[in-house]
């Protein structure tokens, strides 16, 4: 194997300008793997940061109560009425906010009493969805302290902190008051504290935030929430996690996913389109390497076949073809990844790149994954010159 290894070597090093071109274009294909991985791995990233960063990635409710479940086998007719002034409540959340807390992975919990009202300031009215939630956890879903563009986020009892769009449709600023009138026909006179601007039009228009105290007495719930928002660590866990979740506490629990099937599929219309562009880029290095050793494997017969003529065998010559293939894609391999490492490494990740940045992601570069491929790539496109060196004859190749 050493000796074989050896006469690979020197035909490697034989003609030093083919092999460094072979290695070059081999690189280039590597690099051209990393970085359409990066690249397709962070616009995936970029978008599902921008889409659903500022959502919850699993929302609790409480379940929907069916008149049916207490009919009997043959019920005959079943006319529903759904009263207008009843809302749906967590009336046990508390019970169930620790065991989803301590839950791996979850990295805010929010619980929240949410309705719609009227924003009032003179003879302007604009309508608004109304979330009620803990002072300390205003940022907990909606990153409202990185959007905010005037006062803060510290919420009192008689605070609200509304979207950009919807304070310049009402033209009033921070410290100014508004009167918030719920659907439930209560109103209040509340100052606003902070303006944000999230770059979303339905939270930036619509979106109201006040103190989940004052939330109570706007929609009347002396007790119990409207729902549970959930913030993951990994948002592509939501659905294992809202599973786990219905389970354990026997509530209703949505992911994210439910609710942006259109976005998935273009998410995995994208990762397909990705993966075919590095499958050809594969194939342009496995057609490479191939042809190269081949055109060896022609130029060498003569030498091939004094090798034979020595009492070297068929599978000797194989491997040392192979061994050639081998080195060729691991070399090429690590140097493409190696440029492909430095080139994405000054690029910020998705999650801070600026607006009309391009989003390529260096931890998403499947360099181990590249290396392997190309590698294998390599070996297996240098078996058909390998095979073709092997059934050299050496008697008629001395002749020539």
């Amino acid at each position: 194997m050493l000796y074989g290894l050896k006469i690979a070597m020197r035909y490697l090093t034989a003609n030093k300008a083919q092999t460094g071109l072979l290695i070059a274009g081999v690189a280039v294909g590597v690099f051209v793997f990393i970085f359409m991985s990066a690249l397709i791995g962070g616009l995936a990233v970029f978008l599902v940061q921008r889409t659903v960063g500022d959502i919850a990635h699993v929302t609790v409710e409480a379940p929907s109560r069916s008149a049916g479940l207490i009919l009997p086998d043959n019920p005959g007719y079943l006319v529903v009425e759904q009263a207008s002034n009843q809302r749906e409540q967590l009336r046990t959340a508390g019970a169930f906010l620790p065991l989803i807390e301590r839950m791996d992975g979850v990295v805010a919990v929010s619980p929240q009493i949410v309705g719609n009202g009227f924003l009032v300031r003179g003879q302007v009215t604009a309508p608004v969805g109304v979330t009620g939630v803990e002072p300390d956890k205003v940022s907990a879903i909606a990153n409202l302290d990185k959007g905010l563009v005037a006062g803060n986020t510290l919420l009192a009892n008689n605070g609200i902190i509304l979207g950009k769009a919807l304070a310049d449709d009402l033209g009033i600023g921070v410290g100014q008051v508004v009167r918030l009138q719920s659907d439930r026909g209560e109103e209040r006179a509340l100052v606003i504290s902070g303006i944000f601007e999230l770059g979303v039009d339905a939270l930036d228009r619509r979106a109201a935030f006040v103190s989940i105290a004052a939330a109570r007495t706007l929609f009347e719930m002396s007790q119990g929430i409207s729902r549970i928002e959930i913030k993951l660590a990994d948002l592509n866990a939501a659905v294992a996690y809202s599973e786990r979740i219905e389970a354990e506490t026997g509530l209703d629990a949505t992911p994210w996913t439910e609710g942006n099937a259109q976005l998935l599929d273009g998410l995995r219309a994208q990762a397909s389109s990705g993966d075919l562009i590095k499958a050809f880029a594969l194939i342009t290095i496995v057609i490479g390497v191939a042809s190269a050793l081949l055109l060896s494997t022609y130029r060498r017969r003569p030498e091939i076949g004094i090798m034979r003529a020595f009492g070297a065998s068929r599978r000797f010559v194989i491997f040392v073809f192979v061994t050639q293939g081998a080195l060729i894609g691991i070399l090429g391999g690590l140097i493409g990844a190696g440029l492909g490492y430095a080139a994405l490494s000054p690029f910020p990740v998705p999650e801070l790149a600026p607006p009309g940045g391009l989003p390529v992601d260096v931890r998403q570069g499947a360099y181990g994954l590249a290396i392997a491929l190309t590698a294998i790539g390599a070996i297996l496109a240098s078996i058909l010159p390998a095979r073709a060196a092997a059934r050299v004859d050496p008697v008629s190749v001395i002749g020539q």
